[in-house]
């Protein structure tokens, strides 16, 4: 079974309103934000990577969670599996440092011990203090403009170097490693977003859960999508280059449907936030693709999807 397919059978357990009917990326419960990421070796991470920014990593990706819903960090429950000392002891390391960066709480969890030689599996839930609203994936409406914050295709682009160097180093390799959850941002944009969620497994392949949760389809420009200096020094900026980009995941960019007279420029959005209109929701289930040189099929591969 892929994930969608686990997702469509969980529905029939996850029947509770908080649940959202698993169309989310977390639920609501009583004024709490709640939220589980796994990430796992092999997956999510190199063997080979420090173990305090394998701890880092896993705490941001959660918390990135919570910036999609606008929550303010509150508190978290830790999973862990254990057995290198060294390496366990710089984890912790790094899930506290990244824990005092954020005001985040640890409350508890749980720790096991796997067989040698078995990839390390590292799981947290994330509870965040909700605000006055909660946008989720659906709410999203035909002529809402389609509203990136950060950039896309760093953190893939800093796997592929990895990939071919272990010793690789760089801004692309430090945003895989350790990315930087749009919490403020979120807190801002969930005031009136219509729809909003991170970008973790992929723009195209998120989009469309956006779209199918929204009942929409979306139209989106490529020359628009957002690059940092760094990947453009990497990879370039054309066609191929984006469509890397918007494919890659890793990203923890937020992306939000607003509707069409509300600029988030004019929004008290934190100082440097990068923000880019990158395309609009549709009528239609359809995710549609241009650029400067007309429409562009959309890629067999739209991001990275779980499958058994």
């Amino acid at each position: 079974m892929n994930e969608r397919q686990i997702i469509q059978r969980l529905k029939r357990i996850a029947t509770d309103p908080a649940a959202r009917g698993l169309a989310d990326d977390a639920a609501l419960l009583d004024g709490l934000v709640i939220t589980h990421d796994t990430i796992a070796e092999g997956v999510h991470f190199f063997p080979f990577d420090p173990p305090a920014s394998v701890g880092w990593k896993l705490v941001a990706v959660n918390l990135s969670d919570l910036a999609a819903k606008g929550a303010g960090p509150h508190a978290a429950l830790l999973s862990m599996t254990i057995g290198d000392s060294d390496w366990d002891e710089a984890f912790l390391d790094g899930v506290e440092a990244a824990c005092e960066s954020y005001g985040l709480k640890l409350i508890g969890g749980d720790t096991i011990s796997l067989t040698r030689g078995a990839p390390r599996v590292l799981g947290m839930t994330a509870i965040g203090e909700a605000g006055e609203r909660v946008p989720s994936r659906a709410g999203g409406r035909p002529g809402d403009v389609l509203w990136l914050v950060g950039t896309l295709g760093d953190s893939a682009a800093g796997l592929a170097q990895l990939s071919d160097d272990p010793e690789a180093v760089g801004p692309l390799v430090d945003q895989y490693r350790r990315p930087v959850p749009q919490l403020a941002a979120g807190q801002v944009l969930a005031r009136e977003a219509n729809a909003m969620m991170d970008v973790s497994d992929g723009l195209l392949l998120d989009l469309s859960r956006m779209c199918a949760a929204s009942g929409c389809g979306a139209e989106v420009d490529l020359d628009a999508l957002p690059l940092s200096p760094a990947f453009i020094a990497e990879r370039g900026q054309d066609r191929n280059a984006r469509l890397f980009a918007a494919t890659g995941g890793d990203d923890y960019a937020l992306l939000a449907a607003l509707p069409a007279g509300i600029d988030p420029v004019s929004l008290s959005l934190p100082t440097r936030t990068r923000v880019a209109a990158i395309g609009l929701l549709a009528e239609g289930g359809a995710i549609a693709l241009r650029d400067a040189g007309g429409p562009v099929k959309l890629p067999e591969r739209q991001g990275y999807e779980h499958r058994a």
